[in-house]
């Protein structure tokens, strides 16, 4: 695949793709969708042994654009560029990476803001509750339709982390390993609390509708811009931000108090109108309530122990010193409980001045971590690919 021509280093223009899953898709819910799509794209290329493909899952806010452009004159790549493309943590060189946008997300895939071919009007607030389960088995049939029947690795950050532990216990036979990163095995109150504000802030916005906006020509931009600043607050450390902004004034005249807008306001209001215009209001609730009902020991009586002695692979699990949404100390709950279960697990408490959003940036000790690891799961499905070359009659 030809390099970005204004970007080394990139795995270059790439071009979402379509899957369609045929019949009924029953949900943890009790629900069913009479069939979905799934928007994704793909990096690198997939070996003869079918052994180096790596699964993706992206976070609350993520989508399928995870590298590369979309166009020669795309000013941004994917949002996990830092770490995906040729010689980085997930070199495309030696794996065949593959990258969907969730069920129940806005980016392509079936979703509230979808059509419903039932009734041939946008899902919207009809549209079912979808939990991490659903995402892997929706994933799983993905895999299928790739002829892909073991991921060498699937790796997320925050609730992709989550995603990657789901894999690990409802489908051991199928992941060789699984990468955690800034994530949780399950929220604590007060995520459960932040996230209900941020839902708050969305459904008592007049322009929600009760969730009929689309067909009413209406968003609620304010409610949603909101939403979003109160998360990407959580998301930053209170040094990072210090750092960043500090008390620097945007405009006005401190001194007399009056007009006075210092530059964290400005930035976070440029957050939250720019992303009322990329997201759907009805998927955040959604994607929001995804994160809240995660508990996977909850199968197991609360035993995290018990749950994730269904596992057979490797884990690699990550966190930051300045994450408190996602806390190194709850990456260390996981960590434990791995060891309990008599699972190979490395890990990595990563310093760092940026909080939750740590994940994202190509922060030097993180990524050569996270590269070491990958690498030697590359060597792994290069050894099974020269295995099976040399079966062949």
């Amino acid at each position: 695949m030809a390099k970005h021509s204004a970007h080394e280093g990139s795995v270059g223009i790439v071009a979402p793709q379509r899957f369609c899953a045929p019949g009924e898709f029953a949900l943890q819910c009790g629900e069913s969708l009479d069939g979905f799509e799934l928007v994704f794209e793909t990096y690198g290329q997939l070996n003869a042994a079918r052994s180096n493909a790596v699964l993706i899952c992206h976070a609350l806010s993520g989508n399928h654009h995870a590298a590369g452009y979309h166009a020669e004159d795309d000013a941004k790549p994917g949002w996990w560029d830092a770490c995906i493309g040729p010689g980085k943590a997930v070199d495309t060189n030696r794996f065949f990476v593959v990258s969907p946008n969730n069920l129940g997300g806005c980016h392509g895939s079936t979703g509230p803001a979808t059509v419903n071919p039932a009734t041939g009007a946008v899902f919207g607030p009809a549209f079912p509750t979808v939990t991490v389960k659903d995402w892997v088995r929706s994933q799983a049939l993905l895999a299928d339709h790739l002829g892909i029947e073991r991921f060498a690795v699937v790796v997320g950050g925050s609730l992709g982390g989550m995603q990657a532990m789901q894999w690990a216990i409802d489908l051991p036979e199928r992941i060789g390993a699984a990468v955690l990163i800034a994530a949780a095995a399950k929220l604590s109150a007060q995520n459960i609390a932040f996230n209900e504000i941020a839902r708050q802030a969305i459904t008592s916005d007049p322009q929600y509708r009760d969730g009929h906006y689309r067909s009413a020509n209406a968003n609620p931009d304010m409610g949603l811009g909101l939403a979003r600043m109160i998360g990407h607050v959580t998301y930053l450390s209170d040094f990072g931000m210090g750092q960043k902004f500090g008390r620097e004034l945007k405009s006005g005249d401190l001194s007399a108090a009056r007009d006075v807008e210092f530059q964290v306001e400005s930035y976070l209001r440029h957050q939250g109108k720019s992303f009322s215009q990329r997201f759907d209001a009805n998927t955040y609730l959604l994607m929001t309530r995804a994160l809240d009902f995660f508990d996977p020991a909850g199968e197991w009586d609360g035993d995290l122990v018990a749950a994730l002695e269904q596992a057979r692979c490797d884990f690699l699990v990550l966190s930051f010193s300045t994450d408190w949404r996602f806390s190194a100390a709850r990456s260390k709950e996981i960590v434990d409980a791995l060891i309990a279960a008599g699972r190979n697990v490395v890990s990595a408490v990563i310093e760092s001045a940026h909080g939750h959003d740590s994940f994202l940036l190509p922060l030097p000790r993180y990524t050569s971590v996270f590269k070491a690891f990958m690498d030697r799961l590359a060597a792994g499905a290069e050894a099974d690919a020269e295995a099976g070359s040399g079966d062949a009659p």
